[in-house]
């Protein structure tokens, strides 16, 4: 397929509220370094929701339309001069971020730090819920041959939860509680057990969560309670056998009675790492924090090593992402699929329609990942646009929320 004649459909909001489909040029190569990528799946964070409701996050504001979605994979079309490590018709996990490599956090290996950070679908930058999109190479993750595109498309979420693990340094044989049952949540257990935590306890307001989490990677779960957080805490203890407390606590929900939850459940000298957002400000127990000597880091993102451990966990079967897939559904149905999204929904329409090649025609699909479509709570499900040529058809398409054993990542 030549990318000069070829269909570049974007999802663009425009405002709140307020997206449409457009044809825009296929991007050049301006860097001998980057590649060019066929999109075939990106995901739809609960960024990109709140994008479409709000246009904005923060500061981050929309004045100018711009193309939503920042996880993706691909297929390679086109690379630079100086590209050595790609080539044509490699499939490859896309990261989103790309780092000055100049200023004082790059050079210190902290790149996801970097306060020139140009990443997709943040403005005033473009996203990848496109058709093509240009990116450095060394930020293009080629993937093995036993994981597919599908996968691919995780791996950006998944590398948030290895980032996430690894600020709280788990080691084989540790304790780990995870507070928040949610995609991110799931992934970071899914990842500490993946790191040898002999114990690894998910925590939730909603049962049909925890029930997954037991079936996906959780030894133990615990519904919190509407009761203070020292009451909690002990529960958590108590149920899970750890009177001492764990040895790493993660929050990756951003709910106040959470995080303060978790500075109870971690023991003396242990790790909390805040990986959820949620208000910007919140009343925080340090008194907890200073007798107990815990180490508080925060997570954001993903940095070094974070993209490339993601995909060998994926390829090595530790963590098993194609659970979290839910249904597929016509690209044209993209602003419906934001909604369900928004509305805690699974997206399962199913088309298994495929296409001749050459030039998209009205019959693309997107793929939905869910986990829970009962949760009004839900924050991020994925959305996949097929570009034919690349992608064949989906052969199997599973609920997340059945207790299934891991899906073997090899067929």
């Amino acid at each position: 397929m030549d990318p000069k004649s070829a269909s570049n459909l974007s999802f663009i909001l425009n405002k709140p509220n307020d997206v449409t489909f457009a044809d825009r040029p296929v991007p050049e190569l301006s860097d001998p370094h980057d590649v060019l990528v066929s999109v075939n799946y990106t995901g739809i964070c609960g960024s990109d929701v709140h994008y479409w409701v709000h246009g904005a996050i923060g500061h981050y504001v929309v004045k100018n339309p711009m193309v939503l979605g920042h996880e993706s994979a691909g297929t390679v079309v086109e690379v630079g001069s100086a590209v050595k490590t790609l080539k044509p018709g490699d499939r490859i996990a896309l990261e989103p971020g790309y780092p000055c490599r100049r200023c004082g956090p790059c050079l210190s290996g902290k790149y996801n730090l970097c306060p020139d950070m140009r990443f997709a679908a943040t403005p005033p930058y473009n996203g990848t819920l496109t058709g093509f999109w240009t990116a450095p190479a060394d930020f293009c993750y080629k993937l093995p041959e036993n994981v597919s595109l599908q996968e691919g498309a995780l791996i950006e979420p998944l590398a948030v939860g290895v980032h996430i693990v690894r600020q709280a340094a788990v080691t084989p044989g540790q304790s780990v509680v995870v507070m928040g049952a949610g995609p991110v949540g799931l992934l970071c257990a899914a990842v500490a057990r993946a790191f040898g935590a002999s114990k690894v306890v998910s925590v939730d307001i909603v049962q049909s969560k925890l029930d997954f989490a037991k079936s996906f990677c959780s030894t133990h779960v615990y519904t919190s309670q509407r009761i203070p957080a020292e009451e909690n805490a002990a529960n958590i203890r108590r149920e899970a056998d750890l009177p001492e407390g764990a040895d790493a606590v993660i929050d990756a929900s951003g709910a106040e009675p959470s995080i303060q939850t978790s500075l109870h459940v971690v023991r003396h000298g242990g790790t909390f790492v805040q990986g959820g957002m949620g208000r910007p400000d919140i009343t925080f127990p340090i008194m907890a924090l200073c007798l107990k000597e815990v180490t508080a880091k925060g997570s954001f993102r993903y940095g070094s090593g974070d993209y490339k451990l993601a995909v060998e966990l994926v390829a090595s079967g530790k963590v098993d992402v194609k659970q979290l897939i839910s249904g597929v559904v016509p690209f044209r149905e993209a602003e419906e699929a934001f909604k369900k999204v928004k509305q805690g929904e699974s997206a399962m329409g199913l088309d298994g329609g495929g296409g001749t090649g050459g030039r998209r025609g009205n019959d693309n699909r997107l793929l939905a990942f869910s986990y829970d479509p009962e949760d009004d709570r839900f924050q991020q499900a994925a959305l996949a646009a097929n570009l034919y040529g690349y992608q064949h058809p989906l052969s199997e398409v599973r609920n997340s929320t059945d207790a299934c054993p891991p899906m073997d990542v090899t067929q």
